[in-house]
């Protein structure tokens, strides 16, 4: 496949920023791409390669873009079972198992979820050519529940800008030691990078961390636990773990924010993706899609109740 050259004029008369003129005129791509592609000096302005990503552009700016074909991932698929809530041409709705890492790192170079949609959904291997094709959001290797999965550019794009404006409607189930200052409240407390361990997040003072909002509601209360239902408004690494630690009462099983000693006897923390909402590609009216907990934290509930 050759390289595909296009080009596009500006025509206000106010200056607006070359890669948010591009991403209205390529809609297919990320604004993450789009600023690759000007990194990788594939636009021009006016014949001149592009200097930056905020460059202003002027009134009758010629802007032109090299778009290389996609490159197949290098990544190997693996034939890993994956629990598929929904899927169609577009994307997968997976209910991920604790314990699966959700794309290659150092230390997880196999077995991850990536590998195994890419065994079922092989044309997720040419996505922007990334290292991991198709994921639109995360979770954390010990979180269960629902992630999404694109399986062409547009889609992922479509879904990425959901997530930026914050439209996407997402509930997580947690138990927690303790319980919080109120039954039911609002989380703001901005995270970032531990000063002391670069390797974990922390809430910091504004300033110096990314905004973080949750909203949580207690949904039941045991001798020494609460199960909480949570609503983050932001998606910032850890939010919801350091969040409960924050409220004094840290997530059951999270040894990294939480209790060394663990409280209840569990594998894994206690920490469920249980409901996402979204507007799907081509569709007017939001979908909601349910993972049910998992067998082992449904019966760490049954053993608390009883």
């Amino acid at each position: 496949m050759a390289d595909r050259l296009v080009e596009f004029r500006f025509d206000s008369e106010k200056e607006e920023r070359l890669d948010h003129f591009l991403v209205a005129c390529l809609p297919e791509f990320s604004r993450s791409r789009i600023q690759g592609l000007i990194k990788d000096g594939l636009v021009t302005v006016d014949g001149a390669a592009a200097k930056k990503s905020g460059q202003k552009l002027g009134l009758g700016a010629l802007v032109m873009v090299r778009i290389l074909p996609p490159q197949p991932s290098a990544l190997q698929p693996e034939d890993i079972p994956l629990d598929i809530v929904f899927e169609n041409d577009d994307l997968m709705v997976v209910d991920k198992p604790a314990g699966m890492v959700v794309h290659p790192s150092v230390g997880h170079e196999h077995g991850t979820l990536v590998h195994a949609a890419l065994a079922h959904a092989p044309e997720m291997g040419g996505i922007s050519g990334e290292i991991r094709p198709g994921v639109v959001h995360r979770l954390d290797k010990d979180t269960s529940g629902l992630i999404l999965l694109a399986k062409n550019d547009r889609t992922l794009h479509w879904l990425q800008e959901q997530f930026r404006e914050r439209t996407v409607q997402k509930v997580y189930l947690a138990l927690v030691d303790g319980a919080p200052p109120t039954p039911k409240g609002r989380v703001e407390a901005p995270v970032g990078r531990d000063p002391a361990h670069r390797k974990k997040m922390a809430v910091v003072p504004l300033g110096r961390g990314r905004e973080a909002v949750s909203e949580y509601r207690t949904l039941e209360t045991f001798a020494a636990h609460t199960l909480l239902e949570f609503h983050p408004h932001t998606g910032r690494t850890h939010q919801i773990r350091l969040h409960c630690a924050f409220l004094g009462c840290p997530i059951v099983g999270d040894t990294l924010y939480g209790h060394r000693k663990q409280s209840v006897k569990l594998s894994r923390h206690f920490l469920h993706a249980a409901r996402l909402t979204i507007t799907l590609p081509g569709e007017r009216e939001p979908r909601t899609f349910i993972a049910p907990l998992p067998a082992e934290l449904e019966s760490v509930l049954e053993f608390l109740r009883n």
